[in-house]
């Protein structure tokens, strides 16, 4: 699927934090991690990752939830809604929540991460589908390259 041009823009549910992203997406996933469900209080999370010089966040955010590492999340400091996670070691890229953007609907899930805690009735779009994490950066860069393609 091909998705609209950036810019994008996006907001929390109550306006206070506005995030701005200038660069086309890198990947669209659905993780079904016991976090994700978790922090979400969903069967899942979406997110979109971009590079991270291309995003940019307006708003007082907090870093809260599960802070271990190598996972940092951002949340909106007003209405605590998720904004954004980074990854230690993957600094170039950032986990945006695909809900907040206003086109979300137009970045469906390309791949599905955590199937092995998957909700069994939960159903996502995802052409691709790991029972956990990508193992390797050559992998992430291979799924990486297959969204670019389309």
């Amino acid at each position: 699927m091909r998705h609209p041009n950036p810019p994008y823009h996006g907001t929390c549910l109550c306006g206070a934090v506005e995030v701005h992203v200038t660069a086309p997406p890198l990947l669209t996933t659905a993780c079904h991690c016991r976090d994700c469900q978790k922090l979400t209080a969903s069967a899942f999370s979406l997110t979109t990752l971009f590079p991270s010089d291309s995003v940019s966040c307006t708003g007082s955010l907090i870093r809260g939830g599960h802070r271990a590492a190598p996972r940092n999340h951002s949340f909106c400091a007003a209405c605590l809604t998720f904004i954004y996670s980074r990854i230690e070691g993957a600094e170039h890229r950032i986990n945006l929540r695909t809900s907040i953007l206003d086109d979300a609907p137009l970045f469906p899930p390309f791949v599905e991460l955590m199937t092995v805690d998957k909700m069994p009735w939960a159903e996502v779009p995802a052409t691709r589908s790991f029972t956990h994490f990508p193992e390797t950066s050559e992998e992430l860069q291979a799924l990486m390259e297959a969204f670019a393609r389309g």
